[in-house]
């Protein structure tokens, strides 16, 4: 039975609310002299809940009637008061509950999920929650549940220590050296995906009939007899690249109107039907910026669940672009600028970008989130030099796979050359 015992105990941090499980993997984080930040894998990827030594992983499924037995486990143990073999996360408008702990020493402030046990949520159907996985060794299962429409007494409206927080804002705060932090911030990233995919795909887009989950939650399928037509979470695929300009040793970086001030960035865009990735990366850079692209080098591939709505199961493939041509034509529609950096102001930029501080800031806001003290502060001013002079220019931070392209090519790891054949680079060597 996957459950062995309804009285196994979870370890929490603080009312019952923290989630640290024994078989993270150590996260190691090396920061060389110019402050370019590496991890062993991206933010939102390294899911401990989807590793293969738990049941079940995308490859080893519950059956039907074995996931319709956790069910009703589930909805027995949605009766009892303090039952910790059964653990929900809940979701408001995407963002997850989460729990803040005031800074040790002088450490920064630490957030943690908050897992909830199902007697808080009687009153919410059972098909309304979603099946993220199990713990064997721990006898714990973790659902999460979906609560924007949820009416009577709120959780997590600050002030209470508890508070749902955008997960972008999570991010940020995420202590990108503690892998507890990491894998929280990734099973909340797969959380948010399949609550956004299970709300938009409560009817068959071939009949209109509805659906009914089936594989552990993984797929729906028609409950229309003569239909039947199967349904599996859809994943938006974007390219984002690194242009290089080999011959004067410059990057192509660009700006668009809601970033914050002085960040620049990699190009970016959706993939059109039958187009290839290579194609998209040739495309999206002629298009938005004028420069026509030649070799194309693949890097590396992050989830990115923190889109909007409408597409919370994005996955971002990473790629060096060479250019064939230099001279730039910005497409004032898409961007609001876009010029070559050369190797050295990259550099610098990585240097005088406070990475730790912009965390340490954004950790302290969820704290005060969770306080009901919440204060507006833009984080692009935690990018300053030590001195208070404004940074000419940063990138943005380690959670996002644009500082792993922009770093490695300002350090010299970019190794695939345009006459070279291309290169298929692991994620675990390029970051």
């Amino acid at each position: 039975m996957l459950l062995r015992s309804s009285q196994a105990l979870l370890r929490l941090v603080s009312n019952q609310a923290s989630f640290r499980p024994s078989y993270f993997r150590s996260l190691s984080l090396l920061v060389p002299v110019s402050m370019a930040i590496r991890l062993d894998s991206h933010v939102f990827a390294g899911n401990p809940l989807l590793s293969a030594k738990h049941v079940p992983s995308p490859g080893v499924l519950l059956s039907d009637s074995a996931f319709q037995a956790l069910k009703s486990i589930f909805l027995a143990e949605q009766l009892e008061d303090g039952n910790t073999a059964v653990k929900v996360l809940a979701f408001r408008r995407g963002r997850p509950l989460t729990l803040s702990l005031d800074p040790v020493g002088g450490s920064s402030s630490v957030w943690r999920l908050c897992w909830m046990p199902p007697s808080r949520f009687n009153e919410v159907s059972v098909d309304s929650f979603v099946y993220l996985g199990s713990s064997e060794a721990e006898d714990v299962a973790y659902w999460a549940v979906d609560i924007s429409d949820r009416t009577g007494p709120l959780l997590g409206n600050g002030g209470n220590g508890l508070c749902f927080v955008e997960l972008r804002t999570l991010m940020v705060a995420a202590d990108w050296t503690d892998a507890d932090s990491m894998g929280e911030l990734s099973i909340a990233g797969h959380a948010r995906a399949l609550l956004e995919w299970h709300k938009v795909s409560r009817f068959c887009g071939h009949c209109g009939s509805n659906t009914a989950p089936t594989d552990s939650g993984r797929r729906k399928q028609c409950t229309n007899e003569s239909c039947k037509k199967k349904i599996y979470p859809r994943i938006d695929p974007v390219v984002i690249m690194l242009v290089i300009d080999k011959d004067n040793d410059r990057a192509l970086l660009s700006r668009q109107s809601r970033f914050v001030p002085r960040m620049w960035s990699c190009l970016a865009g959706f993939i059109e039907p039958g187009e290839s990735l290579e194609e998209a990366v040739r495309r999206e850079t002629w298009e938005e910026t004028g420069i026509e692209v030649g070799q194309v080098v693949y890097h590396s591939s992050q989830p990115w669940p923190v889109g909007p709505n409408s597409m919370p199961c994005q996955l971002m493939v990473g790629f060096f672009a060479y250019a064939k041509s230099l001279e730039i034509r910005v497409d004032k529609s898409e961007l609001e600028d876009a010029q070559w950096h050369s190797r050295e102001d990259v550099k610098t930029a990585l240097t005088l970008a406070h990475y730790e501080k912009a965390q340490r800031a954004a950790a302290f806001k969820v704290n005060q989130m969770c306080k009901g003290v919440e204060k507006g502060q833009s984080l692009s001013s935690d990018f300053n030099l030590e001195g208070g002079e404004l940074v000419p220019m940063f990138i943005p931070g380690p959670f996002a796979i644009a500082h792993h392209l922009i770093a490695s090519w300002a350090h010299g790891t970019a190794t695939a050359e345009p006459e070279e054949a291309p290169k298929a680079f692991s994620s675990a060597s390029s970051l």
